[in-house]
């Protein structure tokens, strides 16, 4: 009851919102289309498989099983929805999935409504979702559920003597398929026992992308046979540090994939490189790119290919609210550096432990640590075998989850 007055609060909210917020009036009008989306596109007599993805990061978690079931059981329709514009509006064109659409607010009519168009034989909820009215009309209508790459901490709402109530959602899923061992102690402390420890399938999408990598010449033209630093993900805090070693050592090249290409943001990196020749990916030649001290990545799509290019990566965020991807980094078998912010990251950790990632805190630690990769060429090779051992290891995630679920 105290859910559902939350859930019309939330919905009175975000219709308030979008009067003011673009990001926020996308996902509001994407939610009210939905279900003219689902009218169009659904063929009845087809059996859907539905996923969903809060936002971009969950939609690479869910990508592998996807792809894989869409491949081994073609008798299954894909059915993915997202929660967010961050996620939707980048991957509404993704061709791993039949129909794409924003998932309406949980409000029980929208539950009910939405389940009667698509008819799911199966769901796939992709780590933190936990929504209460759907997932009890799944559980009513006998659909199995699966939760996938969840991952649990003491801290929240369900393991809490308050939250006794809304723990009850959890067992309307039929299986869980979790990160690590605490999240299924966690989960049997409260009497949940469908629990398989299978680690995270972004090990196994990671892998999938090395695989499938683009060739960027101009990257190619731009190492040459310098060693590469390579930055991805990077904020200003980030660049005020690392920038300000390599003015003061320019025998390394740098490669910059700021999060943000705004402008702005790009203008501010240029003026950080002190007597330094400055190049931008859309804007340079590999003839041009061969003589450059700097190459900044100012378009997208490309972040994930560029760490190819590199010795040692920095992945930024981690001086802000928290650290980008590292294993799309660490892949690539070479070390990976990033900020204190990085404690809820099981990845991060999982890679410091391996010695394979490394936390700064500040320029003179950032400064020690190059040094020694700099000067010690045979700690610069174990650090990065590390990083790629340390992704192999957990890789296969995607099929310990499929050998658990009924086709």
């Amino acid at each position: 009851m105290i859910y559902n007055i939350v859930i019309y609060f939330v919905l009175f909210g975000i219709a308030i919102a979008s009067l003011f917020n673009e990001k926020v009036r996308k996902m509001w009008r994407g939610e009210r289309e939905a279900f003219k989306i689902l009218k169009q596109k659904v063929d009845p007599d087809a059996r859907y498989v539905w996923f969903h993805a809060a936002s971009l990061g969950e939609f690479e978690q869910g990508r592998p099983l996807m792809e894989r079931i869409r491949k081994e059981h073609p008798q299954y329709k894909i059915l993915l929805t997202f929660y967010s514009p961050s996620g939707y509006e980048v991957r509404k064109n993704y061709e791993g999935a039949d129909i794409i659409c924003y998932m309406p607010v949980d409000t029980r009519l929208n539950a009910i409504r939405f389940l009667r168009l698509v008819r799911p034989v199966m769901a796939f909820f992709i780590k933190y979702e936990f929504w209460s009215n759907f997932l009890h009309i799944l559980k009513h209508r006998g659909v199995p559920t699966y939760s996938v790459s969840s991952i649990f901490r003491p801290d929240q709402v369900f393991f809490k003597w308050y939250g006794k109530s809304y723990a009850n959602v959890l067992r309307c899923f039929t299986r869980f398929f979790v990160q690590n061992e605490e999240s299924k102690r966690l989960l049997e402390s409260i009497g949940i026992t469908d629990v398989d420890v299978v680690g995270d399938t972004r090990f196994d999408r990671v892998l999938q992308i090395k695989e499938a990598a683009k060739q960027l010449p101009i990257c190619e033209a731009f190492r040459g046979s310098y060693k590469v630093f390579v930055a991805g993900s990077s904020w200003p805090p980030d660049e005020e540090i690392f920038i300000r070693f390599f003015n003061e050592h320019k025998d390394w090249r740098l490669l910059i994939a700021p999060h943000v290409i705004a402008e702005e943001h790009l203008k501010l990196i240029l003026s950080l490189n002190k007597d330094k020749k400055v190049v931008r990916y859309t804007q340079t030649t590999s003839e041009e790119a061969a003589e450059a001290d700097v190459l900044i990545i100012d378009c997208f799509g490309l972040l994930s290919s560029m760490y190819n290019y590199g010795d040692v990566a920095y992945v930024g965020g981690g001086f802000g609210v928290g650290i980008h991807n590292t294993l799309e980094a660490a892949v690539w078998n070479m070390p990976v550096i990033f900020g204190p912010n990085n404690k809820k990251f099981q990845e991060a950790q999982g890679l410091l432990k391996s010695g394979g990632g490394f936390e700064i805190h500040n320029f003179e630690e950032f400064e020690g640590l190059m040094s020694s990769m700099m000067n010690d060429e045979a700690f610069l090779k174990s650090s990065g075998e590390k990083a790629g051992a340390f992704v192999a290891s957990l890789s296969g995630a995607t099929d310990k989850v499929l050998s658990k679920v009924r086709f």
